[in-house]
């Protein structure tokens, strides 16, 4: 009793970080129990943890004993796999270094359980209350699409792209692509590729019975507490009906840069790693493959009307992005987690 007469005193203070490619965004919201009283955001010139950063927060949660600290995960070494079942996840991903969480819709996400550790020693100096999967992310935020359509959901930030395939709630597909470094997996896929014209090749011009076979090559809700990473809860905060989209059909969106010769542009970067990705469901055995027709966008970062253009002409998809701020989301994420 003491304790909730002690709390009702006090705002709560929601911080969320969220690291990009060369800066670090900080959203901050003061909350008392039925809305926002306040809001703010910066961007530092860093992705380290500094003083700058550091008296930002303080100046924040100064005002206030309750505070909670989120972080999206930036982890290389996370994705997420359509099966809860632990004896069935191997099949999908080594899971000995890694920290998984199930799904209610029986999937499962996980990330590198060394990166929660480096996350906690380069945040020791404030503590981290949780930490969020951008799957999660990307779930909660297109909840209502996933519920009951059969579609590609892609989160574009910064210096990442994660990608899900989902059935009515059932993931059938995840990948966690880093954009300086592409998806590991699409050297891979052109290596199975150029064996399959090989043995086309070689089927028209050789009797194969004097050859040797060739094999086959095979191709957090939230992280939460880091103390206790188990728990999971659901939100629903976007809602929308079918005749009134927020999904825009981007003809204010200013043209992409022009390539500069040394190399395609961004867009055509993020289009051939999402092409590289669903290629992987498509091919891959170990996945339910389904012909999708349309993807879902949470674009973090501005993309230009390119993007959209690839998706629809080379894949043939028909293409819908809303605008996600990825700040405000993962407060949202903690919120829900406290109740």
């Amino acid at each position: 009793m003491l304790g909730k007469l002690f709390e009702a005193l006090y705002h709560k203070v929601f911080i969320s970080i969220v690291v990009q490619r060369s800066k670090s965004i900080v959203y901050v919201e003061e909350c008392n129990k039925k809305s926002i009283i306040n809001s703010d955001s910066k961007s530092f010139d860093t992705i380290e943890y500094t003083n700058k950063v550091h008296e930002y927060i303080k100046s924040f949660i100064a005002e206030s004993p309750f505070y909670y600290i989120s972080i999206l995960d930036t982890s290389d070494e996370q994705g997420a796999i359509p099966t809860c079942a632990s004896k069935d996840m191997s099949d999908f991903n080594d899971m000995t270094s890694s920290k998984y969480i199930c799904h209610p819709d029986e999937w499962a996400y996980y990330t590198s359980k060394p990166n929660l550790d480096i996350i906690k020693y380069n945040y020791s100096k404030i503590g981290v209350d949780f930490i969020f999967s951008p799957f999660i992310i990307l779930s909660n935020f297109f909840k209502d699409k996933i519920d009951s359509h059969l579609a590609l959901y892609i989160l574009l930030e910064d210096n990442y792209i994660t990608v899900c395939v989902f059935d009515n709630s059932k993931l059938l597909f995840g990948d966690h692509i880093d954009m300086q470094h592409g998806d590991d997996n699409e050297e891979l896929l052109m290596d199975e590729t150029d064996d399959d014209e090989i043995d086309l090749d070689l089927d028209d011009s050789i009797d194969l019975d004097e050859v040797e076979s060739m094999s086959d090559i095979e191709g957090l809700d939230d992280f939460g507490d880091i103390e206790d990473l188990d728990s999971i809860d659901e939100i629903d905060e976007f809602a929308e009906t079918e005749d009134d989209e927020d999904e825009e059909p981007l003809d204010n969106y200013e043209e992409p840069p022009v390539d500069d010769g040394s190399g395609f542009n961004e867009d055509y970067q993020q289009y051939s790693l999402i092409q590289s990705s669903i290629n992987r469901f498509y091919k891959d055995y170990k996945y339910d493959s389904k012909f999708v027709e349309s993807v879902y966008i949470a674009d973090a970062i501005g993309v230009s009307g390119d993007l959209k253009r690839y998706l629809e002409e080379e894949m043939f998809l028909s293409v819908f992005i809303r605008h996600v701020d990825l700040g405000a989301e993962v407060c949202e994420m903690a919120k829900a987690d406290l109740k």
